[in-house]
């Protein structure tokens, strides 16, 4: 079983920056390795989970949400078995719990991914980001 666990969660005024990371927690049996597909979500109370950036673990590739993009970056270093989404140009709308996930598997399609079309088996148990000034 892989457990996650997200940092770097916080306040931050409207216009600034942010970066989570996302590992495998003290407890998880697995490390977060490289064959792992990332997807990053947020959930304001009261409101249905939404997908915010996955990354692919066959080719690297990308898909973010309208309203992010431009804006939040994932991106995973392998060799420390992490992964992060860098957030610029905060938003008070991007206050939220921020959640990591993580699944297996090179058939995995990386925007259905973020759309919440699978049932995905690893998360992380959340970090409240908040935008203000």
């Amino acid at each position: 079983q892989l457990q996650l666990v997200e940092s770097g969660g916080g306040l931050v005024q409207p216009g600034g920056s942010l970066r989570l990371s996302c590992a495998a927690s003290a407890t998880s049996v697995w490390p977060l390795e490289d064959y792992y597909n990332i997807g990053w979500f947020r959930q304001a109370p009261g409101k249905e989970r939404e997908g915010v950036s996955c990354m692919s673990s066959s080719d690297g590739s990308t898909d973010d949400a309208d309203s992010v993009k431009g804006r939040f970056t994932v991106s995973r270093d392998n060799a420390k078995k992490t992964a992060h989404l860098q957030m610029n140009s905060r938003k008070p709308e991007d206050t939220d719990v921020y959640y990591c996930a993580a699944e297996p598997g090179r058939e995995i399609n990386i925007q259905a991914m973020c759309t919440g079309a699978y049932a995905l088996n690893n998360w992380g148990q959340g970090i409240q980001v908040t935008v203000s000034s």
